[in-house]
């Protein structure tokens, strides 16, 4: 049976006050789910929290973390199961500065690491307890289409992030008899504040306007445009659905086509 319907799960989503993360969350109450907003900024989250759809009566509530913390990250994620369990997670966090690798510190690397495949495994190992006891767990990653074709210009991205994609595949194999998938979603140049801080990047480093650099990357997607947060959500929420319940271990690429790879 083909149902997108997430009425009665809860959905921890973090890094969920703009872009990307946001437009997941609003996906996933609009099909019924209850959020848990995760991020950094109090503030920010509680501004976005009436965005998001309550056509099931939910409730949706924030928990404030800074995943360059660990502790943090531990705390809020207990303090989120201490209400409900958590049947989806979404792991989304900001990509590092922008630079060749060979001028990366090692401390760049080591506070990346800790930011994405660290947080991850924390909040991870955190819910697969109430997944289990549901026989029901979605575990979704955003990554970066760098795991399949590393990018130009992001050398400790592109290191982490492929990382992060063994560290899922190895994740899913394991968790896969209980019910649970592990997946990783790829968005290519999407509408966000990380695109235009890329471009910004590279206009200031070519001393190239910025409207030029903009069209070199149109040049190289074969849909001609930008992808907008919400084309990527969509693809989340349904990874998040029952009808994604055989879809496990994959990284999927949403980015116009622009991915080399099969």
């Amino acid at each position: 049976m083909f149902t997108t319907n997430l009425t009665g799960k809860y959905a921890l989503i973090a890094g969920s006050t703009q872009g990307i993360g946001l437009a997941t969350a609003q996906a996933l109450a609009e099909l019924g789910a209850t959020c848990i907003l995760m991020a950094r900024n109090e503030s920010a989250l509680h501004a976005v929290l009436p965005s998001l759809s309550t056509n099931q009566q939910q409730q949706h509530r924030v928990v404030v973390a800074d995943f360059q913390f660990p502790e943090q990250v531990k705390t809020a994620v207990a303090t989120a199961l201490q209400q409900s369990p958590i049947h989806i997670l979404i792991n989304n966090s900001g990509g590092p500065a922008a630079g060749p690798i060979v001028d990366a510190t090692t401390d760049a690397f080591l506070a990346t690491f800790q930011q994405h495949l660290i947080a991850n495994h924390i909040l991870t190992t955190a819910v697969l307890d109430s997944m289990k006891a549901a026989h029901y767990g979605r575990i979704i990653n955003i990554i970066s289409t760098s795991v399949k074709v590393p990018l130009k210009g992001l050398g400790v991205s592109n290191t982490i992030r492929g990382a992060v994609a063994s560290w899922a595949k190895t994740m899913s194999i394991e968790v896969a008899p209980f019910g649970i998938t592990v997946n990783n979603v790829l968005p290519g140049a999407t509408a966000t504040g990380r695109l235009q801080a890329i471009i910004e990047n590279k206009s200031n480093k070519l001393q190239t306007s910025k409207e030029v650099i903009s069209e070199e990357m149109l040049a190289e997607i074969p849909a001609k445009r930008f992808g907008t947060p919400e084309e990527i959500a969509n693809v989340v929420a349904f990874l998040a659905s029952p009808a994604a319940s055989y879809v496990n271990g994959t990284s999927i690429p949403v980015d116009g086509g622009r991915t080399g790879a099969i």
